[in-house]
């Protein structure tokens, strides 16, 4: 069975995939960085050659590639949960758990990042997060089995609440 980490930017996902990985032994696959090698360019320089839409079609492509594997981590990207074939995909085997933060939290926490680019036009960096995040939160909540917040959790508290809802008692 797979773990799978939804959730905004800035809530986790990767630091925690990579306890995980630590701890239970698994493989901990980032399906940013995975893009990042098969288009041999960053996020941002890709959005920008060849526009969302071609982002999205490669997101796509590789859950369905990592919804085959087994006993792996996926660390995801913010946007999985645009294409309900990506979270389809990817239940299979899994369980998928929704990292969550607040606003706040998340601007504190990605404010200097530069891999990625920006969603919307025009708007602060905070308005941009409080207005995608509340467009995705409902499908992050239709997506995953658990949801943790992380705003007071530190990423190893975060990984011990996944342990315990993925071993057997």
């Amino acid at each position: 069975m797979n773990i799978v980490l939804i959730g905004y930017r800035g809530t986790g996902k990767s630091v925690v995939g990579s306890i995980l990985a630590d701890r239970l032994g698994l493989k901990c696959v980032g399906m940013d960085a995975e893009i990042v090698k098969k288009a041999d360019m960053s996020i941002p320089d890709f959005v920008e050659k060849y526009g969302w839409p071609k982002f999205r079609d490669m997101e796509s492509e590789l859950a369905r590639e990592l919804s085959e594997l087994d006993n792996v981590i996926i660390d995801t990207g913010g946007g999985i949960i645009e294409r309900p074939e990506n979270i389809e995909a990817l239940r299979n085997n899994a369980v998928i758990f929704w990292l969550k933060a607040s606003v706040d939290v998340i601007v504190k926490r990605i404010t200097d990042g530069t891999e990625r680019p920006a969603l919307t036009e025009g708007k602060t960096f905070t308005e941009e997060v409080a207005e995608v995040l509340e467009r995705r939160i409902p499908k992050y909540q239709d997506a995953a089995l658990h949801e943790i917040d992380t705003d007071h959790l530190t990423p190893e508290h975060v990984a011990d609440r996944i342990i315990e809802h993925t071993q057997p008692t």
